[in-house]
């Protein structure tokens, strides 16, 4: 509705209008009632008043000499801006240099090694930059409708939920570790064992402590404690949050042995070392996915991990590897470390079943 304003919507191909958001324009001016204000034309859309306009195009088409046509515009909005090409940008970015022009980009993030995603989430991101990562919970049109949507598509589609609805990339989602897991409320048993887990935190790295019991098939996490840059010294008082958490055993990691003998020293008598070696890491994972994970509510940097621990992405092929990042884990760390004595007797059962001759001898 600004009369001197000229703006540009682009996507990187664009064969024909039908392709372009002119028809989700049109359709907003009329919901809005403002026809009065703009002068809808085949080819663009135009203010009443002034030299106001909004002209649609494909990157694709352009050539460094044709880019300049576009050297008056005050702004251009780049539709669909995941499938932007570098080349494309290139042309653009100097292009769109008029004083307090703009440059926006809408899109639903793909892979992290987009084009648009290289330039706006990393750390080459221009200087004055504004960036906004949009989830559903943040739309306030949101209705009931698009919401039994959303529900159908956790149940049915989960590995793919979080990129159609979270604006996650496609490939995390895909390459997410653990998928069985929920969060829900639940009230721990008077008579649940309970076990715990640690991981020590190096300088900005956080120490954490995971609290959490089985039943059956399913792993019950309740409780946890989560700190970054934590001096030793404060450590009995970070772990203090878990209730009682002195008087459970607790397996932490063992590559801070010096710390281990402090918690000792302060009241954690039941603390003991990890034991770690090849393969360790895998075969603790590869364990927890075979159970059902229900984690409280209140285990914030818990869910947090579980949603976003992950395989890596081969760059060349786009493939995932069987690697796991080493990152967003020490909450995960500490878990495996709680299940370790649960997992060797479980291990060591399904060793001596076939020698007993009997699947009733437990």
């Amino acid at each position: 509705m600004d009369q001197n304003r000229r703006t540009v919507c682009i996507r990187e191909i664009q064969k024909s209008l039908d392709q372009s958001v002119k028809r989700l324009l049109e359709l907003k001016i009329e919901a809005l009632g403002v026809q009065d204000y703009f002068e809808v034309q085949q080819s663009c859309i135009k203010s009443h008043h002034g030299d106001g306009l909004i002209i649609f195009q494909g990157m694709q088409n352009h050539t460094a000499d044709s880019i300049k046509s576009l050297e008056g515009y005050d702004c251009a909005w780049i539709e669909e801006a995941q499938t932007i090409s570098h080349r494309s940008l290139t042309l653009l970015r100097p292009t769109i240099r008029k004083q307090g022009s703009e440059i926006w980009a809408t899109w639903n993030p793909k892979n992290e090694t987009d084009p648009i995603d290289v330039l706006m989430r990393s750390e080459h991101t221009p200087k004055d930059s504004i960036i906004r990562h949009v989830k559903w919970e943040d739309n306030p049109w949101f209705t009931q409708v698009m919401r039994d949507e959303m529900d159908s598509d956790k149940k049915l589609n989960p590995d793919e939920f979080g990129h159609v609805w979270g604006g996650e990339y496609l490939t995390r989602s895909r390459a997410r570790v653990f998928s069985n897991w929920r969060v829900e409320e639940f009230e721990t048993p008077r008579d649940a064992i309970l076990k715990q887990g640690a991981d020590w935190g190096y300088s900005s790295d956080p120490t954490c402590l995971v609290r959490g019991y089985i039943e059956g098939r399913k792993l019950y996490l309740d409780y946890e404690a989560y700190e970054r840059g934590c001096e030793i010294e404060d450590l009995p008082g970070l772990f203090m949050e878990v209730p009682d958490s002195e008087l459970y055993p607790m397996v932490a990691d063992s590559s801070r042995p010096e710390v281990i003998s402090y918690m000792r020293r302060n009241g954690y008598k039941k603390i003991r070392k990890s034991v770690k070696g090849p393969g360790s890491i895998e075969a603790g994972i590869s364990w927890l996915k075979s159970y059902e994970i229900i984690v409280h509510p209140r285990c914030a940097n818990v869910i947090d991990e579980l949603g976003k621990y992950k395989y890596k992405i081969d760059p060349e092929t786009d493939k995932i590897t069987n690697v796991l990042e080493d990152k967003h884990n020490h909450c995960i760390d500490a878990i495996r470390y709680m299940c370790e004595g649960a997992r060797r007797i479980e291990k060591k059962k399904q060793e001596l079943l076939p020698v007993m001759g009997s699947k009733n001898f437990w």
